[in-house]
């Protein structure tokens, strides 16, 4: 059967009751929460008694010039459902956010995967370095800034 997708307004009623204040807006399509929160939120979309999101699909960034967006990708294959969810790192010199890898060890790649290519520092990783460019390679080549 195909996977549901669970809407970003409903994981927001589940985050809120979990995590209170830690949502910041919902749609349809996924739900954004405050970047210093994220590990706690993920830790409770995790867990079984909330969502059971046991399997983190993909982690990845965009560059809106003015801001990050660190985007989640979950799966509960347990109960077969799929979510997004977003935070936001302001600042184009040191943006950060905490790692998620004690809650899910496939974060471990792709978090370096996005440090390495936009140069978001994520709090707590037991490894962040370069794991496609070489160590000394000068910037972050996936954001709009770079020159090359």
């Amino acid at each position: 059967p195909l996977t549901k997708f669970i809407s970003g307004k409903e994981m927001a009623k589940t985050i809120e009751s979990a995590v209170p204040e830690s949502v910041t807006e919902s749609t349809d399509e996924c739900v954004w929460v405050k970047s210093e929160m994220i590990r706690e939120v993920c830790l409770s979309l995790k867990d079984t008694s909330g969502m059971d999101f046991s399997y983190l699909t993909s982690i990845s960034a965009v560059d809106y010039i003015d801001k990050f967006e660190i985007v989640y990708h979950l799966l509960s294959m347990r109960n077969n459902y799929a979510a997004i969810v977003k935070s936001i790192c302001l600042g184009r010199e040191n943006p950060s956010i905490p790692s998620v890898t004690e809650v899910w060890k496939g974060a471990d790649l792709q978090e370096r995967e996005v440090w390495d290519l936009m140069g978001i520092e994520f709090q707590g990783h037991p490894n962040l370095k370069r794991i496609l460019l070489w160590e000394g390679f000068n910037g972050h080549p996936l954001r709009k800034d770079y020159l090359g």
